[in-house]
């Protein structure tokens, strides 16, 4: 069955017997005790398992065919270059100290880290070293060039303390739809991770009050350069013919474009397919439309003649309604990261809900193969954002303090990070009246996004609307307390494809963790006996949902335990 796939991978799969998954899956057994609650965002080790569990059925029929499951998405390449566990060690070229930064609060250092981060970029890329310290902020903290590294001396040892918030500093940010509701509830960082292009074009709007569109291509969608045309091809493939390869190389990062039809097609088609996607109204759902065409970035490894080969396998089919084209992106920010130290705001009561002034903390923006590692962010309204960011690697981070609205948030197409070894600690506060906890959040067509090995002491599962389909979360504890957002306009909360994979709810609460009743296509394996209250949603589809469930009320009682990490050990 080649599909373009790794050499020899078919076959191996094929030819899989149950010892053979057993060995597969000892790499990735473990129990689900995850997080700490120390102050550095390093979650603790888990402990091997007394008895070893059988293999899910669902995983046995998922090796039988991991790309083209109906339940179970592949995402075995999530994260930085694939799910790559080493990062460059980008050498050492600033040192903020030597740019007029004082590491004991007693001046703004924003304006000396700032400098030492552009000449880094400018120097053509390079680690910018933060000593043990703290260092006040009273401004944005900006990454704007590929290759730059912002390194502290740990989360325990280097402290960012910002004392302003995103409307101060860049002005109000209305939201699309009017009202009050301010973007800084789910935009924008205090540590901002965002091409210089991409930023002046965006700073640019929200001070013109012209709300700008987030995606991969901006507000220029339209003039988004085409490379070539894609013939048709089944989700799954890694090789697509193109209809002219010139302007293709290996190693280029392009967008694949598809577009929707008149009769909604591709939407449907995200969504599973079938009597239920089809009965759907998809014409007044005009916040969803706007998420249209669907672009997903990716690299080429190979070229030969019109085949070309991706370093991803196809998150969807390409059909000629859809007029499949890889496109030119804007120019992404890549391999750049933040590491060692703690961004803390200053203390300010959690504003009302979609009021938020943006005291949030590090997201990354039209960024590619990027990373955060060991950082805690403390007092945000928003904890660390993935805006039209894909194959980015967030480890061993925490979010804690007053409680925050988006402890964790993906968006505006985001596709194939890896979220791994997180935390959102319990708040350190009474929740104000009128604010709002999501959690997790994942929306906005986001596709192939991991949340693995987490311990979340407040918060959901915040599905929020915008058809996200093909999401994993795995091996993870909740106090299941937050609720799910997102606009009517927006359409489904799930599309196909979502998998809740050893999850234990430490208060038997069911909204948004266990989904076989609401989520089309879905997977609910080995999670704790949860009951209906406080929220109960209804399902955006009629009919047979074609949704899963196994090992229901018993969380690692079934191989792999971390779905992610089997899928990654599959191919090793």
């Amino acid at each position: 069955m080649d599909r373009g796939m790794d050499p020899g991978m078919d076959r191996r799969m094929d030819h899989l017997t149950r010892r053979g998954l057993l060995s597969g899956a000892a790499a990735v057994a473990a129990t689900a005790a995850v997080g700490s609650s120390a102050t550095t965002a390093k979650a603790a080790p888990r402990a091997r398992a007394a008895a070893w569990p059988e293999p899910a059925l669902l995983w046995r029929e998922f090796t039988a065919d991991p790309y083209r499951h109906p339940q179970i998405p592949y995402i075995g390449r999530a994260g930085y270059r694939s799910g790559s566990e080493k990062r460059p060690h980008a050498r050492v070229v600033a040192n903020v100290l030597s740019y007029g930064a004082k590491p004991d609060g007693s001046a703004d250092a924003t304006p000396a880290i700032n400098r030492a981060l552009a000449d880094a970029g400018r120097a053509g890329g390079g680690t910018v070293l933060v000593p043990a310290g703290t260092y006040r902020v009273d401004g944005i903290v900006r990454i704007a060039h590929s290759g730059v590294v912002l390194r502290g001396a740990g989360s325990d040892r280097t402290k960012l303390y910002a004392t302003r918030n995103l409307t101060e500093l860049i002005g109000p940010y209305g939201s699309r739809y009017g009202g009050d509701e301010s973007s800084w509830s789910w935009a924008g960082g205090l540590i901002w991770l965002c091409p210089e292009a991409r930023w002046d074009s965006l700073t640019d709007a929200i001070r013109a009050a012209d709300w700008p569109f987030e995606g991969w291509t901006g507000n220029k969608r339209d003039e988004a350069r085409p490379l070539t045309a894609l013939e048709p091809a089944e989700r799954g493939t890694r090789t697509v013919t193109a209809a002219d390869p010139a302007r293709l190389s290996p190693g280029r990062l392009v967008l694949l474009r598809l577009a929707d039809d008149a009769g909604h097609t591709l939407l449907e088609h995200m969504a599973g397919g079938g009597a239920g996607p089809e009965a759907y109204s998809w014409d007044d759902k005009t916040k969803l439309l706007s998420y249209v065409p669907y672009e997903w970035p990716v690299r080429i490894t190979h070229i030969e003649g019109r085949n070309v080969t991706l370093e991803r396998p196809l998150p969807l089919d390409l059909r000629p309604e859809w007029q499949p084209q890889l496109m030119a992106p804007v120019q992404p920010l890549t391999d750049a990261g933040v590491e060692g130290l703690t961004l803390e705001a200053v203390e300010t009561p959690q504003a009302p809900h979609l009021l938020d002034k943006g005291h949030n903390g590090v997201t990354f923006q039209c960024a590619y193969d990027c990373w955060a590692d060991d950082v805690v962010v403390r007092h945000v309204d928003n904890g660390f954002g993935l805006v039209a960011a894909s194959a980015c690697t967030l480890r061993h981070t925490r979010v804690e303090g007053r409680g925050a609205h988006h402890p964790y948030f993906c968006r505006e197409g985001s596709h194939d990070n890896l979220i791994e070894d997180f935390t959102v600690a319990r708040r350190t506060v009474p929740t104000p009246e009128g604010t709002q906890l999501h959690g997790i959040n994942v929306e906005g067509l986001s596709s192939h996004n991991v949340w693995s090995r987490g311990l979340m002491e407040m918060g959901t599962f915040d599905t929020h609307r915008g058809m996200p389909f093909a999401n994993v979360r795995t091996e993870i504890t909740v106090e299941n307390n937050g609720r799910h957002g997102g606009d009517a306009s927006a359409g489904p909360l799930y599309g196909a494809r979502f998998a809740h994979w050893n999850v234990t709810v430490t208060n038997e609460r069911a909204g948004l963790v266990r989904i076989d009743e609401i989520a089309p296509y879905s997977a609910t394996v080995a999670i704790s006996v949860v009951r209906d209250f406080d929220q109960i949603d209804v399902p955006d589809f009629t009919g047979d949902l074609h949704a899963r469930v196994e090992a229901y009320g018993r969380p690692g009682s079934v191989e792999p335990r971390n779905l992610y990490e089997a899928q990654r050990a599959l191919r090793r």
